[in-house]
């Protein structure tokens, strides 16, 4: 006879008690009938199915069971204050508060555990009820990753596991890593493998699928959005820590498990073969038992009806796309396989997800599209676009000395003949000294700017100092003093007196 866990035998005297039959048990629980009819017969000989029994508590259960063993049950710790926890559960305080408040109040000692046993055995719940959910043929399909243990190589082994939700048919793949390349990957083998694609697939709430759960609003990753875009499925992620919305997935798993992965020895496989043996084993042991809840064969089901009933699948393949995620750095740039991309500046600091197609680069910022690159081929490459730098630093970059003979000449004559005279040194690099001096006409505007500095070249002295020195004293439309001022073509000069007589003559 099967085993059954002491909670499911509690179950089933809950149901009898109810007045369920044995089919309706047999059907909700999965449970042989044979095994319900011994509790039920036991259960009816110890008098527990009377209305007036109230025989609930495991500890008692397990006394009817097995009433020649003792019970290892010791006395709560909680038990001292009975009369307080009811009360507090009367109020409606959580388990967390009782435990806080006798710690508080009594100096209890005990652990979380205690107080949530004892408080269960005080007050037990009634059993939550489920709907069982029915899907048609190509509907849906329920998808989960499970950990199976290591390789030959002694890496760690999960399986993806793609349950069509009507045929109970399934893909199983192995592989190293959740990653999103390989989340994806499994998907498309899974669509070949079926030959076509369902309409919905429901999935838990894994970082490749779901970035974050905001109540009912899921934030889904790009990838798996496009993926389902080209294949025509919905998403459909369940809610947190209710793996029972993806049930037949999850039996699928516990079946696997049981029989494949008991019945062979992992660490003796490479990953290319354990592929090549559940493949076989899906279609020669999995498609063709007799199933728990269907009571048909899974692969015969499929063949029957879902399989013509899918979605046909694309012509053109998916292009993959490679994710990471990334940090910018304060150069502005994310590194990602050695390429440099970069991305705006106000989100240094920050990690960013990298998505690498054939072609394009893009970068988000949770779900917002902060920059596109086209893809750089040669490792140890950049691809930088000027506007993410801050505007104080890019002005490096964007103000090259022909930029700035540009903006001088739209200024006036006066500033493009002292931005030009700057730039014409060839001893002293005057570029610093440009970018100060075309700023001024942010502060002071372009009428004073180009009249400082037709005083400044008239004088013979354009650097920027000697024009910011006139606009502070406000001298830029005071009048040349002619004897003062000097031509603006440089002055000849040449020596008063002539280079022999610096030399003695030559004594004969």
């Amino acid at each position: 006879m099967e085993r059954i866990h002491m909670n499911d035998i509690r179950d089933i005297l809950y149901r009898l008690k109810k007045g369920e039959s044995i089919r309706a048990i047999r059907r909700d629980t999965g449970h042989a009938r044979k095994t319900i009819r011994k509790y039920r017969d036991m259960f009816r000989a110890q008098g527990l199915l009377g209305e007036d029994s109230c025989c609930t508590r495991i500890s008692d259960i397990a006394g009817v069971l097995r009433p020649d063993k003792k019970s290892a049950q010791r006395i709560s710790t909680v038990e001292p204050y009975r009369e307080k926890v009811k009360g507090y559960l009367e109020n409606g305080l959580s388990m967390r508060v009782i435990l806080r408040k006798l710690r508080e109040e009594y100096g209890y000692r005990g652990s979380y555990s205690s107080v949530r046993r004892f408080c269960r055995r005080i007050d037990p719940k009634d059993p939550e009820g489920y709907c069982r959910v029915e899907t048609k043929p190509a509907e849906e399909a329920q998808v989960d990753f499970a950990s199976v243990g290591k390789d030959i190589d002694g890496n760690k082994v999960w399986a993806f596991v793609m349950t069509l939700s009507w045929s109970r048919h399934q893909y199983v793949e192995f592989v190293h890593n959740q990653k999103m390349k390989s989340w994806l990957q499994c998907h498309e083998n899974a669509f070949r493998w079926f030959r076509g694609v369902v309409k919905r697939v429901v999935i838990d709430n894994l970082k490749a699928a779901v970035l974050k759960r905001h109540l009912r609003d899921p934030v889904l990753s790009e990838p798996y959005r496009r993926l389902a875009r080209h294949y025509g499925f919905m998403i459909s992620p369940n809610r947190p820590r209710t793996p029972r919305h993806k049930g037949k997935v999850e039996r699928g798993i516990r079946y696997l498990k049981g029989n494949f992965i008991a019945g062979e020895d992992l660490e003796t496989l490479t990953l290319e073969r354990m592929n090549e043996k559940v493949k076989v084993w899906v279609m020669e042991v999995a498609g063709v038992r007799d199933h728990g809840t269907t009571h048909q064969r899974p692969l015969a089901r499929y063949n029957s009806c879902e399989r013509s009933a899918l979605s046909a699948l694309p012509e053109e393949l998916f292009e993959d796309i490679c994710a990471y995620r990334a940090k910018l750095h304060h150069d502005c740039h994310v590194v990602v396989d050695s390429r440099y991309y970069s991305a705006p500046s106000r989100l240094i600091g920050k990690m960013l997800d990298v998505y690498v197609g054939r072609r394009v680069v893009e970068i988000y910022h949770g779900t917002d599209l902060v920059a596109t690159h086209p893809l750089v081929k040669r490792r140890g490459g950049r691809s930088t676009r000027n506007e993410h730098y801050p505007p104080g630093k890019r002005e490096w970059l964007e103000k090259t000395p022909q930029k700035c003979r540009q903006l001088a000449e739209q200024i006036g004559r006066w500033c493009h003949l002292a931005v030009d005279e700057l730039l014409s040194d060839r001893v002293c690099d005057r570029l610093p000294s440009v970018h100060s001096l075309l700023r001024l006409k942010n502060t002071v505007g372009a009428k004073r700017l180009e009249a400082a500095c037709r005083r400044a070249v008239r004088y013979g002295d354009p650097r920027y100092i000697r024009v910011k020195t006139i606009l502070e004293a406000g001298l830029e439309y005071e009048p040349l003093c002619e004897q003062n001022r000097i031509t603006m073509s440089r002055q000849s000069y040449r020596y008063n007196r002539d280079a022999s007589s610096f030399f003695l003559a030559e004594v004969v």
